[in-house]
């Protein structure tokens, strides 16, 4: 069960944050002030904290501080009703993950929550497993990691090309760690998971009431960068008309929050990543083609699964190690056979689809030893075979509307990748964006992976 210590001197925002978990199924312990909440964590460590920035006792900054000293991979979300840029900046750069204002309603805090928790759980392991960065050794790994260092050297920006499961954002840490703004902040915003409407502010913030609900001030992604270095995830999603407006702030390195007129410089490295050709997008006319040449200073590409075959011994032993402290059970000795069998295998998910296959074959196995058998037993019960899925004709009779016809291709495209919505947009040729509004618009289960 997920649980969550959740700090704040003000006992209704206690009571109603309390509720408000526990009725999504989470473990909540509360705390009253600073010191209550020290006490309480290293009794019990929490993987987050959500506390309160002012209160009597001491501030919620001095409190994040002590919590990720004694245990790193917890992470921090700031609530205050005295919201400031600067405060905000201070607290991004000090280890919190994010930082809302108040009154904020569940459902934002639930969704940065979700983010917040996804993005974590590598640095959880980190420490336990110091090679989790980029785990491997293969001479096409080797060659990406080395231009990497050279980019790391300079402040140019970098666009990192590959298919999906690869770990760009791995690599864009890497970037990051290397260089001269390893001391300051990474900060990474995903351009397909955030609601077209809502990615402009997301990325240079908001005055107080600029728009319905912009009940402070909050600065965006560029400013909470600032030093560091900014990860602009799926960067093909940017929606066509947003482009001129980030060209802008590359190129000048300065922005306006939305609703303001001032201007804010920066000093931060960009880092973009794509699953698709950015290329192909421009001659297609969905992404400008100054944009593309302004991020592509330095391109880099890391290499599927396929073609780094081995390094697939030491990322499955590294998954193995991973999944067996998460499951307190001792580490599985992975028999020659099994480690063979996993690297005949083509992994179109690549790296990703390797952990959560590892993850699978521990979770549902009490073998101390595993071999080929499990594995052999285990992919014939995945959704995925080793070939890659072909799509069924169609079979949509002579005179359905266009809707219906629609609805049949993309549900069907979903049923045979196993509910995976880049991999059905890759075979229907359009954005994962595309996928996520049409399974909202038809009323599909929201059964869909990324």
């Amino acid at each position: 069960m997920n649980s969550v210590l959740v700090v704040d001197d003000e006992p209704g925002m206690r009571m109603a944050l309390q509720a408000s978990f526990q009725r999504v199924g989470w473990r909540v312990e509360t705390a009253a002030g600073s010191v209550d909440a020290l006490h309480k964590f290293n009794a019990s460590p929490f993987p987050l904290v959500i506390t309160d920035v002012r209160m009597p006792d001491g501030d919620g900054l001095n409190l994040m501080r002590q919590v990720r000293s004694s245990n790193p991979s917890t992470a921090v979300i700031l609530l205050t009703a005295f919201g400031s840029v600067p405060e905000a900046v201070k607290a991004i750069q000090g280890g919190a993950c994010d930082y809302l204002t108040k009154p904020v309603s569940f459902d934002q805090l639930q969704a940065t929550v979700t983010r917040v928790m996804r993005n974590a759980a590598p640095a959880a392991h980190k420490a336990a497993e110091p090679a989790n960065a980029i785990i491997g050794n293969s001479p096409a790994l080797r060659l990406t990691l080395d231009r990497a260092r050279h980019a790391a050297r300079t402040n140019a920006d970098v666009l990192i090309e590959a298919e999906s499961g690869t770990g760009k954002e791995l690599l864009a840490r890497f970037i990051h760690d290397s260089s001269s703004r390893s001391g300051k902040p990474f900060i990474a915003v995903n351009c397909a998971a955030v609601p077209e409407q809502l990615l402009e502010s997301e990325l240079f913030g908001h005055v107080r009431g600029a728009f319905t609900g912009a009940m402070a001030t909050k600065p965006g992604k560029f400013e909470l960068a600032n030093g560091g270095t900014l990860l602009l995830d799926e960067i093909g999603e940017m929606p066509v008309n947003l482009q001129p407006k980030l060209l802008r702030a590359l190129q000048e390195r300065s922005f306006e929050r939305l609703g303001d007129t001032k201007t804010i410089g920066v000093d931060i490295r960009i880092v973009a990543t794509t699953n698709v050709s950015l290329q192909a997008m421009v001659e297609q006319g969905k992404f400008r083609a100054d944009l593309f040449y302004r991020l592509n200073v330095i391109p880099l590409n890391l290499p599927p699964l396929r073609k780094r075959r081995e390094d697939i011994p030491p990322l499955a032993e590294s998954f193995a190690r991973e999944f067996a402290r998460e499951l307190g059970r001792p580490v599985p000795v992975l028999e020659a056979d099994f480690i063979a069998s996993l690297g005949r295998q083509s992994w179109p998910g690549n790296i990703r689809e390797l952990r959560n296959f590892v993850r699978r074959v521990l979770t549902l196995s009490d073998f101390k030893e595993i071999d080929s058998d499990l594995l052999t037993s285990e992919l014939s019960n995945s959704l995925r075979f080793e070939t890659k899925p072909q799509a069924k004709a169609p079979s949509v009779a002579a005179g359905t509307s266009m809707r219906e016809a629609e609805r049949y291709l993309l549900e069907n495209t979903l049923g045979l990748t196993g509910g995976n919505r880049t991999r059905a947009a890759e075979m229907l040729g359009v954005s994962v964006r595309t996928i996520r509004n049409k399974i909202r618009q038809y009323g599909l289960p929201a059964r869909s992976t990324v």
